[in-house]
């Protein structure tokens, strides 16, 4: 896809949410159900079934996903999604390009073994590796975007509200 086709499937849309931003507010659901059987969490995701359960650090066996490590690839599948839909907006000559995010958690915190030791990741990084001869004020100006419009890792740097409810 070159930048006018995506400007042609997006502008109706821009148009539509400019005129009436009631039509932007989109509701994202994720359902799971709790395992009978094991400590694991079975997570519908529109094309098959993630089964999520403890990672080893905290006593799983491994063989389930980890949480965590969902996270990072939401944050690298948005990232990369974002680069890519801003790259062709920008007309930014871009070859291969490779996403990684890491994040470090101490599970001290998770466990419940110190009350000093978070529960969640101290610091995640994310990092691109381009394959690109653009200048680099135009890569900046690339990651500068991409940061400003990532879904995900807008969500992560800036906290939503949250609210928890459990039901009978």
């Amino acid at each position: 896809m070159d930048a006018t086709a995506l400007k042609a499937m997006q502008a109706p849309l821009k148009d539509a949410y400019r005129e009436d931003a009631s039509r932007a507010l989109i509701t994202l659901r994720a359902r799971g159900s709790v395992d009978d059987q094991s400590i694991a969490c079975k997570v519908e995701t529109g094309r098959a079934l993630a089964i999520a359960g403890l990672h080893p650090a905290t006593g799983g066996s491994g063989l389930e996903l980890c949480s965590g490590d969902m996270l990072l690839e939401a944050l690298v599948a948005c990232a990369g999604v974002t680069l890519k839909a801003v790259a062709t907006a920008l007309e930014f000559k871009l070859g291969n390009a490779t996403v990684q995010a890491e994040g470090d958690l101490d599970f001290r915190g998770t466990l419940g073994v110190a009350r000093d030791a978070p529960v969640g990741f101290r610091e995640i990084r994310l990092s691109f590796d381009l394959d690109t001869d653009e200048p680099q004020e135009r890569i900046d100006s690339l990651l500068k975007l991409t940061e400003r419009y990532c879904v995900v890792f807008q969500t992560i740097s800036n906290k939503p509200q949250l609210t928890v409810s459990a039901r009978r």
